[in-house]
Order: structure tokens, then C-alpha cells, then sequence
């Protein structure tokens, strides 16, 4: 028998109601998942560990970095560990300088990871994206959980989602007894903000000419589902979470309304390389390889627990459309007041752009490239 069979027997068996912990538990998913789990009548308690308070009274609070050691200590309830640490403390916003966000990012983890083990603690449960599959041409899809990490450090936090991803396969060798079960959302929606959901501010959708977009999206909701089964121990190892299916660039157009703007590869890349090193916007040019090439995952070991999403890619989409509604954002850089009190701004960003692209084009010929 498996670890996961063994593991949704126990479930299913009425195994003890286990103690679980949550970082990052104040906001976001963390809050989300928090609420979920003191809900629970299969939970014990709920542990939550943040910066700051948050307003879930039924769980059991410590307020502290997660950089810090003293963790190892919250992670002990009358002596003996919690079952289960679910780390969500995670910065990946578009505007944090990206040292100081991998400095919090990699470090939050190893702190955990280690203090956990310390702890007795004997499952972590990370949450890290499907982009460290990578956002390639000859991409399966969908992408199978087992599918080669392919992605590079070009795209805005992907390095620190890599350097999560070692931690996480390091981890039961570097800890005996400790186990580590990985959560890879698709494209999260649902109160976020990065470059995937910037992409839907803009007045034309940016279409890579040759390229073969596949759009696929998970509520924040359907995540903090997920993670419960993973808290759990339903499921173990390395998860997708997504939407069933995926939706084609032409599909996305018909129900945003949006038109493309088409730009040749070397034009649309040369543009965003420049603009980024400018710092005119914060989303490097690695971040367009994921709306060019398909990164769409089959979430099939959550559906052969039993986990089913409760949203779909048309009503994800249409959410994240009413989210963005009212704001202006070309090439990852969301405009001012004024210039989002009038399409006049957009329109002279996105000129702006293209005429970076010509600059760039008229450089290369120059070259003789």
C-alpha cells in the first residue's frame, strides 16, 4: 500500500483529529485555508503563525517572522509537535525588491523546514506554482505532476519557487521522518496581483506572433481546498491545482472582449528586456514566455484522492475581469490616476511600447541582424 493510500485510509478511519499549523495565516490563502481548518470537526486545532494578527478567532495565534527561529518553539503544543505545518508565508509581489523577496522567501522556508524537524513536526506542506514547469514550445499538454522542472530564473520570483522546490526534495534526506507534500497552482485568482492577472489590465491582450497561448486559472478558493487535503493528509508528493481543462487564446479574447495586439518574438521581447532594464516596468521579459507557450497542468493525483475544483476557467476569468475593471496596465506597469481617467493614457503607453519595439527593430537591423 502507498503513502497516500495509507494516509486516505487513516482519514477515512477516523484517525486522531490532527494539529495543524498554518504561516502567512493573516491574509490570502493563508487566512482562507486558516478559516477552512478551524471549521473542520477532522481538526484539532489550528496554529496560525503571522506577522500580525488576523481576525480568526478559533485558531490559536503567535505573531513572529518566520525567518525566525523561535518558530521551533510555536510548533509544540504541550509538549509534543503539531501533526502538520502548512507554510504560505510567501512574498511575490510584483513591487518588492526582488533580493529582500528572495532573502524573505528562501530563508521563511528553510527556517520552517528545519524548525519543523527540530519540532517533530512530521509533514510540511509548501505551496509554491505550475511556472516551475516552465513555459516551453514542445510542453506537454497537459503537463503529468512527474513532467522535468524546465523553468528558468527570468521570470518574476520563479528563482525563489525553484530554490522552494530543492528545499522541498532535500528535505526527507536532510530530515529523516519529515515529509514534504508541494502544491503548484496554475494561474491563482482571487485578490492577487502579478504579472499573469496584469496581463488582463491592459487595453490590448499582447499576442506573440507564432506563439500558442494556453490559459489556465485556479480560484484562491480551490487552492485553500487543496491545501486542506493536503493538511489533511489525503494526498502526498507533488500536486497540481488548477481549473479542469484550459482555454485557448481565442477563447479568452471572445470572453474578455479585449482585442490582441500582435508583435513579432524578437520585437515583443527585445521591448520588454529594454523597458524592464529601464525600470519603466517591474516584469522582466521572462515573465512573457508564460503567455506564449503552454505551462497547463492535469491536477490528476488531487482528482484520484477525490478533490474536485469548485470553479471553472470561464467563471475564474470573468472574476479576475471584474477584479481588474477600471485599471491600466501595459507591458506590467500599472498607470497613474490620471492616466487611467482617461483611454488617452493607456493609448500613449501603448504606443510607448511600440515604439520601443521600432527602436529596437531599427537597432537590430542596423546591426545587420
Amino acid at each position: 500500500m502507498s503513502s497516500q493510500e495509507s494516509n486516505v485510509r487513516a482519514a477515512r478511519n477516523g484517525a486522531a483529529r490532527p494539529v495543524i499549523a498554518v504561516t502567512g495565516a493573516a491574509s490570502g490563502v493563508g487566512a482562507l485555508l486558516t478559516r477552512r481548518l478551524a471549521a473542520s470537526e477532522e481538526v484539532k486545532q489550528v496554529i496560525a503563525l503571522d506577522e500580525r494578527r488576523g481576525d480568526i478567532s478559533e485558531a490559536h495565534w503567535h505573531i513572529l517572522d518566520v525567518r525566525d527561529p523561535a518558530i521551533a518553539e510555536r510548533l509544540r503544543r504541550d509538549g509534543e509537535p503539531v501533526d502538520v505545518v502548512v507554510h504560505l508565508a510567501l512574498d511575490l509581489d510584483l513591487e518588492t525588491d526582488p533580493i529582500a523577496r528572495t532573502a524573505y522567501n528562501v530563508r521563511g522556508t528553510q527556517t520552517v523546514l528545519t524548525a519543523a524537524a527540530a519540532a517533530g513536526v512530521r509533514r510540511v506542506v509548501l505551496c509554491t506554482s505550475a511556472m516551475v514547469y516552465g513555459a516551453l514550445p514542445d510542453n506537454d499538454v497537459p503537463l503529468a505532476e512527474d513532467a522535468e522542472l524546465r523553468a528558468t530564473e527570468d521570470a518574476t520570483g520563479v528563482g525563489d519557487l525553484l530554490e522552494i522546490e530543492r528545499l522541498a526534495e532535500r528535505a526527507p534526506r536532510a530530515h529523516p521522518g519529515l515529509n514534504v507534500t508541494v502544491l503548484r497552482p496554475a494561474i491563482l485568482v482571487g485578490g492577487t496581483d502579478t504579472a499573469l492577472t496584469r496581463y488582463f489590465e491592459s487595453p490590448r491582450l499582447l499576442v506573440v506572433a507564432g506563439s500558442r497561448p494556453c490559459w489556465q486559472f485556479c480560484h484562491v478558493e480551490d487552492l485553500a481546498s487543496a491545501l486542506e487535503y493536503a493538511a489533511l493528509e489525503k494526498v502526498d508528493g507533488e500536486l497540481t491545482v488548477s481549473c479542469d481543462g484550459w482555454l485557448e487564446q481565442e477563447e479568452v479574447e471572445e470572453l474578455s472582449g479585449i482585442r490582441r495586439m500582435e508583435l513579432p518574438s524578437a520585437v515583443a521581447l527585445g521591448a520588454a528586456s529594454r523597458l524592464h532594464r529601464l525600470g519603466l516596468t517591474p516584469s522582466p521579459a521572462g515573465d512573457l514566455a508564460y503567455t506564449m507557450n503552454p505551462w497547463v497542468v492535469s491536477g490528476s493525483r488531487l482528482h484520484d484522492a477525490g478533490w474536485r475544483p469548485d470553479w471553472t476557467n470561464e467563471e475564474v476569468l470573468a472574476e479576475l475581469l471584474e477584479e481588474v475593471s477600471g485599471r491600466h496596465t501595459v507591458a506590467g506597469r500599472r498607470l497613474g490616476r490620471k492616466d487611467a481617467a482617461t483611454t488617452l493614457g493607456a493609448a500613449g503607453a501603448t504606443v510607448a511600447l511600440v515604439g520601443t519595439a521600432a527602436l529596437v527593430r531599427r537597432a537590430r537591423k542596423r546591426r545587420g541582424l
